[in-house]
């Protein structure tokens, strides 16, 4: 069953912005679990009708009819990759083949996504498949997604309209913070701690009355005993204090291989943490420190990944008790400065 497979992509992929429905995240997230994440190359991987029905706990024949449709939507779907040197556009499969009369549907992964998907040894999420399939809302979905990938480090904060572009709501929807947080963060809230691993609770960042972004607190779900003895994450197989480690490790070799003037491994670490692990800013705002006469690179580099995309900021507030940025945004602009996309 496919249920018990473990899902495995980099952290680079799972920090885009992208918008499936509940079915056809699930569909994608069933492919990606045939993948194995130490496999040097993609193949052609083979989803059994009969369990992907039985995982979304779908019952009548009606609903072999539907997959064709699912699978053709999801083919136009496209995700943005920002690299250090390029925007990748890609969809997610090359071809889909639904196999009539043997109840089989052939998937290929377009083979741009063999970074975020093959060889992967370090900077990347896993959990099982099952975390995920009997939750409801695609919100729900991505919520713990993200969660789950900065669970070793407890808590993690988005800015809120950034939050809103990565679990996938439209610009017009749930334009106010309030109906987000009933119809969105309270109910994924609710479901995600009665279904999976992980459990959390959050903070709201504001700036006066306004709500500018969201902190959570990411805990291991001990309430959940089902959970425990079927659970095939990362941590069934090792510490996630060991696992965290050797990530950090490589993360800081990582940083000093992109900043060329000699910092130690302290100062490697304190930059790391400022982007909030992402390696591609830090690449981005070294390239720009050397238009400048610094003094110190540290703080440099420090300050200029705190600030993040500092240039297309029209306002800079900073909430006393977070330190979070406030930021004027439209939401096209601020989608392409997620993408790097001046």
């Amino acid at each position: 069953m496919i249920d018990k497979n473990q899902v495995t992509k980099a952290n680079d992929l799972n920090l885009r912005a992208y918008k499936l429905s509940r079915i056809e995240q699930l569909f994608l997230l069933s492919v990606i679990s045939l993948v194995q994440p130490t496999d040097e190359d993609f193949k052609t991987y083979k989803i059994n009708i009969k369990d992907f029905i039985n995982l979304l706990s779908l019952k009548g024949k009606s609903k072999y009819c539907d997959l064709p449709k699912i699978t053709k939507s999801l083919m136009t779907k496209v995700i943005e990759i920002k690299r250090s040197h390029s925007l990748l556009q890609v969809c997610w499969f090359s071809s889909v083949e639904h196999k009539t009369g043997e109840g089989i549907i052939e998937v290929e992964f377009s083979p741009k996504l063999k970074p975020y998907l093959l060889n992967l040894k370090n900077n990347f999420v896993s959990y099982s498949l099952n975390q995920v399939s009997n939750l409801s809302s695609k919100y729900s979905i991505r919520i713990y997604e993200l969660l789950r990938q900065f669970s070793y480090q407890k808590t993690v904060k988005f800015n809120l309209e950034e939050f809103r572009l990565l679990i996938g709501i439209d610009s017009g929807e749930y334009p106010r913070y309030s109906n987000l947080k009933q119809r969105v963060l309270n109910k994924s809230k609710k479901e995600i701690s009665k279904k999976t691993d992980i459990d959390f609770n959050f903070e709201e960042i504001k700036s006066g009355r306004k709500v500018i972004g969201i902190k959570f607190y990411i805990n291991k779900n001990k309430n959940n005993k089902a959970v425990d003895e079927i659970a095939m994450s990362l941590d069934s197989t090792s510490t996630e204090n060991e696992i965290h480690k050797n990530n950090e490790k490589n993360y800081i070799e990582k940083v000093k291989s992109i900043i060329k003037e000699p910092i130690d491994s302290d100062d490697a670490h304190k930059i790391y943490k400022a982007s909030n692990g992402n390696l591609s800013l830090i690449e981005k705002i070294y390239e720009k420190s050397k238009k400048y006469d610094i003094d110190s690179i540290v703080a440099f580099m420090i300050s200029g990944v705190k600030s993040n995309y500092k240039d297309d900021i029209k306002s800079v507030k900073k909430d006393h008790f977070n330190d979070f940025d406030q930021r004027t945004y439209d939401f096209e602009d601020l989608e392409k400065k997620l993408l790097g996309i001046k």
